[in-house]
């Protein structure tokens, strides 16, 4: 059992910004940039390749939607990188098919370097989390 199959049992706890049957989106415990979250399938799929037309359908439909509410919960958002990393040698670490939702900012310094390798988790207190999780859940109850 990886860890986001222990997050999707509620077996560690995590800064949810949505669920559903299929789905489960969080805060990502690195915070590349405020709002960084992670979007799971809820059926276990090692990654894109596994795939079938269910999970994509549940997973991919999700995409736009938590990306207009991340954006709208902070003014400050300009921009969105949505990446995943699939199979070992394209820098997945953990073996459970994720995508990452990193808003961007004008100033936000990130130009070259590849954002989901950055951790700025000792930035981020329990609060802080949570405010960020609140946000952009109040922003897709709008949606």
């Amino acid at each position: 059992m990886d860890i986001f199959d222990q997050i999707i049992a509620g077996d560690i706890p995590s800064y949810k910004v949505y669920e559903d049957d299929d789905v489960l989106a969080f805060l990502d415990i690195s915070q590349v940039t405020p709002g960084h979250t992670l979007v799971v399938p809820k059926k276990h799929v090692d990654d894109i390749f596994d795939y079938d037309a269910a999970v994509s359908e549940a997973v991919l439909l999700k995409l736009s939607m938590l990306a207009r509410a991340i954006k709208a919960s902070d003014p400050k958002i300009t921009g969105m990188n949505i990446s995943s990393n699939n199979g070992v040698s394209a820098g997945q670490t953990v073996r459970h098919s994720h995508w990452h939702l990193i808003p961007r900012y004008d100033d936000d310094n990130l130009t070259s370097r590849l954002a989901p390798t950055i951790d700025n988790s000792s930035q981020f207190s329990p609060e802080r989390y949570q405010a960020i999780a609140t946000a952009i859940t109040e922003a897709l109850e709008k949606e």
